[in-house]
């Protein structure tokens, strides 16, 4: 009788000890670390061979034959067991349970909140929801809308948002300033929704909001208690530029994003607006625990006013931050028209042109949608 050698250590094996990986043997510790069986077929082999994963081990056989894998996170998922959309005849895209039901809702309800994707390197993140109406709460034309915002990564989502006639809310993750400029794909995506025949300025009912974290305004509450009474002091200080910069109407800034009130400082407007003010519909929404929002925009499909849009709310928290209580006091707003640079900002100097709010330069604009 033959020698029984463990190919894996070279150790010596009885025939009643020998496990088996086709013709080779191994040695019961080297088939603990080296091998596995396929939960399938129970035929033994190599680790490295494996093609399902740590509770289904497979042999490539037994996967090629059963197995496939979701398109969306990767799980290992039965043939019998995975869904398919119902536009694709060829099944050649498939789901796990869990990802089906997730990528079959292209419109969410209203309160779906997913773990927030962070796009950027931060200090300051801005999150965007821009409305759009009268073209369909529609399924169909969502995907079609997300097929080209996500076209590389996962930026955003689409809900449905009561407060709409016969539309959705496109809702971002949080990106930088400088991804939402280089990265999301919002040209091509207002150039798609337009074309399915929605409105957003033109539609009375709609809104751009933009959330900003409270971490970029200091690293306790005290200090982005303080920082964000000066956001809420500019606001107060400069209402007239603001509504003129909103495209709001004086009618649906009273119904969608109310005004605090002037007061001396920024901490006194603060407290007056955490005492008196409990809803989300104000010009700065406060009520929620990792941002604050701002609500007095006007929705639009137009590039250029998006984009200036958040330039200017980065433009306006930075100014929060780095200007003291008496500097904000003094501050006109030419000081902080002088402080908005056209190499930096191109979008929002053009805006702000087209608004007649940068140091008396009207230029020609195109029309809102």
């Amino acid at each position: 009788m033959s020698q029984i050698v463990c190919t894996e250590c070279g150790a010596e094996l009885r025939p009643e000890t020998a496990l088996y990986v086709g013709d080779e043997a191994v040695c019961p510790s080297c088939a603990e670390t080296d091998t596995t069986v396929c939960s399938y077929c129970g035929e033994r082999i190599w680790r490295e061979h494996d093609a399902g994963d740590s509770d289904t081990p497979l042999c490539e056989s037994c996967y090629d034959s059963h197995y496939t894998r979701c398109v969306r996170c990767g799980r290992l998922i039965s043939f019998s067991s995975a869904y398919y959309q119902e536009d694709d005849d060829d099944e050649t895209s498939p789901y796990c349970e869990d990802c089906f039901h997730e990528a079959g809702q292209a419109i969410h309800c209203y309160s779906y909140k997913p773990i927030p994707v962070f796009y950027g390197d931060g200090p300051m993140y801005m999150g965007v929801e821009l409305e759009v109406d009268d073209g369909g709460k529609d399924s169909g034309n969502a995907r079609k809308i997300l097929s080209v915002f996500n076209r590389n990564a996962e930026y955003g989502y689409i809900k449905s948002d009561g407060s709409l006639d016969d539309g959705l809310e496109l809702v971002t993750h949080p990106c930088t300033l400088k991804a939402h400029l280089q990265e999301v794909p919002w040209e091509e995506t207002l150039e798609k929704i337009r074309s399915l025949g929605y409105f957003s300025h033109q539609a009375s009912t709609c809104g751009l909001h933009v959330h900003v974290n409270r971490s970029f305004f200091g690293n306790t509450s005290a200090q982005q208690d303080e920082r964000i009474g000066n956001v809420l002091y500019l606001f107060e200080r400069f209402w007239q530029e603001l509504l003129r910069f909103s495209r709001r109407t004086q009618r649906q800034v009273e119904q969608w994003a109310a005004r605090y009130g002037y007061k001396d400082t920024g901490r006194e407007i603060l407290e007056h607006a955490k005492k008196s003010y409990q809803g989300r519909y104000t010009c700065v929404n406060l009520t929620n625990a990792n941002t604050i929002e701002f609500r007095i925009f006007r929705g639009t499909l137009k590039y250029n006013t998006l984009i200036a849009t958040l330039q200017f709310v980065e433009k306006l928290c930075s100014a929060a931050i780095s200007l003291s209580q008496e500097e904000l006091q003094a501050l006109s707003w030419s000081d902080l028209m002088l402080g908005i640079r056209e190499q930096q900002y191109p979008e929002l100097v053009q805006y702000l042109k087209e608004r007649r709010l940068y140091i008396n330069e009207p230029v020609n604009a195109e029309g809102e949608v």
